[in-house]
């Protein structure tokens, strides 16, 4: 088994602190000032790690849907025009390199094709993620892995063979798996946070748990489960405009979310029984032998 895969200089792996990463995604909804708020939130809540979506739109957005007009908050734009306002540009990306230093955050993405993998290299990351609607393109996979990092491989959307399919052609040194099921928000009946260990046991790999629930029970689940890795998509409001916000994670509940895992993580021990010295008197005072 890899015990561990270092993202940034940090071991994750089983039996380690969980690796938390707040999932900013595309909920910044192209606006740098939103970025370093979400930011400034995934830190002082102490997070790991925050995380974004890279893609070329020209590639990513099906011919079909390139000339469907939507409503949006700038007005009535094609769909190709949408998702080219939400696109951070080059110089966003270098203030998101800064200010991540200053804060002492992690950060990278999710590269959805080819160029946009050339384009985050630019930055160095800590490593990559591959979104899962991204598991079955080859090609994406071997090219992402070429480039020597970590790989985070989300596996919602995908059936078992997909992903043994996908784990052939990556690095396993290099390779941590996330459970997820894409569902946005998803219902706590088809979360089966239970392939958490069925992933463990099948990859010999770290595994985490991408969570797209409404509140955080479930999340604390997957740590208690054994998630090396936990990544929540994370919100300033989640009334606010974006397809992924009301999945996400407000200020006051990632604070809560990312103490209560370090809570859970003091209170695993080491499996060896003791008795504590706190013990002593109540056995002193009850044991008759």
């Amino acid at each position: 088994m890899t015990d561990f895969v270092e993202i940034g200089g940090v071991k994750v792996g089983s039996g380690l602190p969980v690796y938390v990463i707040g999932e900013i995604g595309i909920n910044h909804n192209g606006e740098i000032d939103i970025v370093k708020k979400l930011m400034d939130v995934a830190a002082a809540a102490g997070c790991n790690a925050v995380k974004f979506q890279k893609r070329t739109p020209e590639l990513c957005v099906p011919d079909a849907q390139k000339s469907v007009v939507r409503e949006t908050p700038w007005g009535f734009m094609t769909y190709l025009e949408y998702r080219h306002r939400i696109e951070l540009k080059e110089e966003q990306y270098a203030e998101i390199d800064r200010y991540a230093k200053e804060k002492g955050l992690h950060w990278f993405a999710s590269c959805w094709d080819q160029p946009s993998v050339d384009f985050i290299e630019r930055f160095n990351p800590v490593c990559y993620k591959v979104a899962s609607a991204s598991l079955t393109d080859e090609e994406l996979l071997r090219y992402t892995a070429s480039k020597g990092r970590p790989v985070i491989l989300s596996t919602g959307m995908s059936t078992q063979e997909e992903i043994d399919k996908a784990v052939a052609v990556l690095d396993r040194k290099q390779l941590l798996l996330t459970h997820a099921t894409s569902t946005y928000p998803c219902s706590p009946d088809e979360l089966n946070l239970r392939m958490i260990t069925t992933l463990r046991h099948r990859f010999s790999v770290p595994v985490g748990y991408s969570g797209h629930e409404t509140g955080l029970q479930t999340t604390l689940a997957a740590v208690a489960l054994g998630a090396s890795v936990i990544e929540r998509h994370i919100t300033l409001d989640r009334a606010m405009w974006g397809t992924d916000q009301a999945a996400s994670v407000e200020p006051a509940g990632l604070h809560r979310l990312v103490r209560d895992i370090r809570v859970i993580e003091r209170a695993f021990g080491d499996g060896v029984k003791h008795v504590y010295p706190s013990e002593l008197p109540i056995r002193q005072k009850l044991r008759v032998r």
